[in-house]
């Protein structure tokens, strides 16, 4: 008989059944996967690690997967409305009686193992996926590299976005620390894929020691961009005229480039048309990121909540709304850089509403007032009695042409989106 009847009530137990919520380590989940795997055809798979652009990179993948007609799985974190959200097949996340009997499995073989809420979660995926006659399979480490429970998987394409410094206290504090967990993913043979052309050493060092194919932007694969479309090169492959990436941001012409060298590394077991690279280019979807909501006033959600991510946000704020006042309705959680994401926004942002966020890790009103007040700033407004109320005064305290910026945190953008949409 099932633990549990509703899908809810599974992840409330789970939250509160590994004595850590993260836990890096592969012992224990691969000790249960290999349970649950026994006798089932490996999937091709695509796994994609990076501190920022990983869940474009998926989303380009994706689209790109399904327009030539694959049976295409996407195993991504953290979601944004549903959990099931992490979990998709053809693109549709997958209905909560499918991750509860897969929930119920892996209890039955996990015996006394702990697992984390997010072991849980990556089980639950792969469980699923092996079930359901894939061609290909999508996944996007959800921590690091060489401990997240992806790994588990030998891949048969690896990717490696971009080098930033978030999760030091699991992850080390300096970019080569960071760029070693990351290269943890890359595999004896296989094809490491670099989609920075700020490579940090530690991600050539690894894939050097793994004797891993080391395909790096600006090397082995480059692009050329027009005022309308874009060229794709690498030593053995040419793309012209594709249309301009859907995602917004110079960045996603480095997340796309990085997704077709993964794309024409796979051509021999998963051939793939310029029309359905194309397709992709330009269906893909990422809620949360660059998400421009319009009215007056408009509403751009940005989930970015590093100073890496927060870059390419000022980029964007630079390129489209050079003109226009900004306030800004702002969380991030207690463990991110907080005051240097308050120091590189503190030019382009008029004023600024602090939304209290229920999660235990977020950052206080106490913390995140106390780092403005360091830094000077005025015009920053808290003591609401949600984000709903935070959203409210700022939208009704700026003029029809000003622009609503959510950021800072997935849980903010997604009280927003659960809300207002």
């Amino acid at each position: 008989m099932a633990r549990f009847e509703s899908l809810t009530a599974w992840l409330n137990w789970q939250e509160q059944l590994h004595p850590r919520p993260i836990d890096l380590g592969l012992e224990r989940v691969a000790k249960v996967y290999n349970q649950l795997n026994q006798g089932r055809r490996k999937i091709p798979t695509i796994t994609v690690a990076g501190t920022n652009g990983k869940g474009s990179c998926i989303a380009y993948l994706e689209a790109i997967y399904l327009a030539q007609g694959y049976r295409v799985g996407a195993f991504t974190s953290p979601h944004i409305l549903r959990y099931n959200e992490r979990i998709r097949i053809n693109g549709q996340a997958v209905d909560d009686q499918t991750i509860c009997r897969s929930f119920e499995r892996i209890d039955e073989l996990r015996g006394e193992t702990s697992l984390s809420y997010f072991e849980f979660g990556t089980l639950a995926g792969l469980d699923i996926f092996a079930e359901a006659d894939l061609d290909i399979q999508l996944l996007e480490v959800g921590l690091g590299g060489r401990l997240d429970a992806v790994n588990i998987i030998d891949t048969d394409v690896a990717l490696v976005t971009t080098i930033g410094l978030d999760h030091v206290e699991w992850l080390g504090n300096t970019l080569e620390a960071i760029a070693k967990e990351k290269a943890g993913i890359f595999r004896t043979g296989k094809p490491a894929i670099i989609g920075d052309q700020l490579t940090q050493q530690g991600l050539i060092e690894i894939a050097e020691q793994k004797e891993a194919n080391l395909l790096q932007l600006g090397k082995a694969f480059r692009y050329t961009k027009q005022a309308t479309d874009w060229d794709w090169h690498s030593e053995n492959n040419h793309l012209s005229h594709l249309p301009l990436p859907v995602l917004k941001g110079e960045h996603q012409f480095r997340n796309a480039a990085a997704v077709l060298m993964a794309v024409s590394e796979l051509q021999s077991v998963l051939p793939v048309a310029w029309q359905s690279i194309a397709q992709g280019l330009k269906s893909a979807e990422l809620k949360g990121r660059f998400q421009l909501i319009s009215g007056q006033p408009s509403v751009l959600l940005d989930v970015g909540h590093n100073p890496q991510a927060v870059q390419t946000l000022i980029e964007h704020l630079q390129e489209h709304f050079s003109t226009v006042k900004i306030h800004a309705v702002f969380a991030m959680m207690k463990d991110k850089d907080i005051a240097t994401v308050i120091t590189m926004m503190k030019p382009y942002i008029d004023s600024w509403h602090l939304a209290p966020l229920t999660n235990p890790r977020a950052a206080s009103q106490e913390l995140l007032a106390d780092c403005f007040q360091q830094q000077n700033i005025s015009k920053v407004y808290s003591g609401y009695s949600d984000c709903a109320a935070a959203f409210k005064v700022a939208q009704d305290r700026a003029q029809p042409d000003d622009l609503i910026l959510v950021f800072g945190s997935f849980f903010l953008v997604s009280e927003y989106l659960a809300n207002f949409t």
